[in-house]
């Protein structure tokens, strides 16, 4: 009787130290994804803007105008925005996805 306890206790044991190790996981997931979303947060007035500079006249303009040596000018090639844009979008249905199915899979 007292090796059949044993036993069952070692499978009690390696389940709540497996559930301790994903409770763990998921909080440090959770916090780290809570920061990260603050700061798109803080950046959607940076993102608005800049997305919205692109291509605009001033964006063409800029382009042509003469820019010292020295000055980045990533922000006027014709791929660095639209691929932030393509990132930030495909970031956001990501979420999206990732949130559809926690809700309603997961919880």
């Amino acid at each position: 009787m007292t090796r059949v306890r044993q036993e069952e206790l070692g499978g009690a044991i390696e389940r709540i130290e497996r559930m301790e190790a994903a409770l763990d996981a998921c909080h440090r997931a959770t916090e780290a994804l809570e920061r990260q979303l603050d700061r798109m947060d803080a950046l959607k007035d940076d993102m608005t803007e800049l997305f919205r500079y692109y291509g605009s006249e001033d964006w063409h303009a800029d382009r042509e105008a003469p820019i010292p040596d020295g000055v980045k000018v990533g922000v006027l090639s014709e791929d660095s925005v639209y691929d932030e844009i393509t990132a930030v979008r495909e970031a956001a249905i990501h979420m999206l996805e990732l949130a559809a199915d926690i809700l309603k899979n997961r919880i």
